[in-house]
């Protein structure tokens, strides 16, 4: 955040501080708005999403702090303690935790879109049975068709008779494997 220039009434006093522009309270209230809800976004991180998150000692003890609050008003009010806390780094470090935390948004969407992929296949494999099976060993061969075929066809039976998804869950698995691997050939030289 911006550094504060002299807030007196008189405009010949106050001298913009770095050379930059006299900054309007409105803005200055839109940047600790938008580092509140950088600290509400990080106190409701885990621990292992926090690492990731270059954030000094005290100010990581201050978010799991406001972790552990339970009280609504007073995480509320442990959250804006780390706000004011965060408000005091300069914009260089503000901008390293707003990276990192998107970076980490973006890793939870491309693993949602994989997962996403791989239900796909699931029930493409399911629903149309060998023809889907030939085009996923088109873009898998490594893939084991007979394994393949047996689980989906376990799977469609199951759904048919109304038994627990055994083979569902078991086709899943396979192909989030196989599709963790990759269709590329190359890669597996």
């Amino acid at each position: 955040m911006r550094p504060r220039p002299d807030e007196t009434n008189s405009k010949s006093q106050a001298q913009p501080l770095d050379g930059d522009d006299d900054v309007s309270r409105s803005q200055r209230r839109r940047e600790a708005l938008d580092v509140l809800r950088l600290a509400h976004a990080l106190s409701e991180m885990s621990d292992a999403q926090l690492k990731s998150i270059p954030l000094s000692g005290e100010l990581l003890d201050e978010v799991r702090r406001a972790r552990s609050v339970s009280q609504q008003i007073a995480r509320k009010r442990q959250n804006q303690f780390v706000a004011k806390q965060m408000r005091r780094l300069d914009d260089n470090e503000l901008d390293a935790i707003r990276a990192a935390i998107e970076h980490d948004r973006d890793r939870g969407r491309r693993e949602t879109a994989e997962l996403h992929q791989v239900e796909a296949w699931r029930e493409h494999l399911i629903a149309e049975g060998d023809e889907a099976l030939g085009s996923f060993l088109t873009e898998y061969p490594r893939a084991d068709r007979q394994q393949l075929r047996t689980l989906a066809r376990q799977a469609r039976s199951e759904r048919a008779a109304g038994k627990p998804p055994h083979a569902y869950r078991e086709l899943f698995r396979m192909l989030r494997e196989l599709l963790a691997g990759g269709s590329d050939p190359e890669a597996e030289a």
